[in-house]
């Protein structure tokens, strides 16, 4: 499989991400209960097409992360939080969550970050294993902190310096 291309989202971009995110949900990564029709518009005030990084292969989208800020707080504006990632199951095992990963983390120094988190599910092995491959390391655990499909699932907070 060819190398993904990596760039910002575009407005045009709305309803494939939308897609994109709704086929991968599962409680493996999601804390929220499937979406339902009527879908939310995937931008909103909050987040919009400049947090958003998307991989393409051949001219279609195959995955995004999104990046923000963990706080509205000056003290913390130079920290950077990865606030979701998806690839598509056809795109899995092809470096594109890697590539997106590596994006997220040059895109955080561009803007002048010196640090970047996230927080992933603590049954999320496969996520799990590629954040601890680009130098991300847990700095804390949430035991238990979500009740998912039946399960306690620990919360885990992971960072890395930029």
């Amino acid at each position: 499989m060819p190398e993904p291309s990596i760039r910002t989202a575009r407005r045009d971009d709305e309803e494939a991400l939308g897609r994109l995110d709704r086929a991968t949900w599962s409680y493996q990564h999601a804390v929220k209960p499937r979406d339902q029709p009527p879908y939310e518009p995937f931008f909103n005030e909050r987040f919009g097409p400049r947090d958003h990084l998307v991989a393409e292969l051949d001219g279609h989208i195959v995955g995004f992360v999104r990046i923000g800020f963990p706080t509205p707080l000056v003290s913390n504006a130079h920290v950077r939080q990865i606030l979701g990632l998806a690839v598509a199951v056809e795109a899995r095992g092809n470096g594109v969550g890697r590539a997106l990963i590596r994006a997220v983390l040059a895109e955080a120094r561009r803007q002048g970050a010196l640090r970047i988190t996230l927080r992933v599910l603590g049954h999320n092995t496969p996520a799990r294993k590629l954040y601890e491959s680009e130098g991300f390391v847990i700095e804390g655990i949430q035991p238990g902190e979500f009740y998912l499909d039946g399960e306690y699932v620990d919360d885990v907070l992971m960072g890395r310096s930029l």
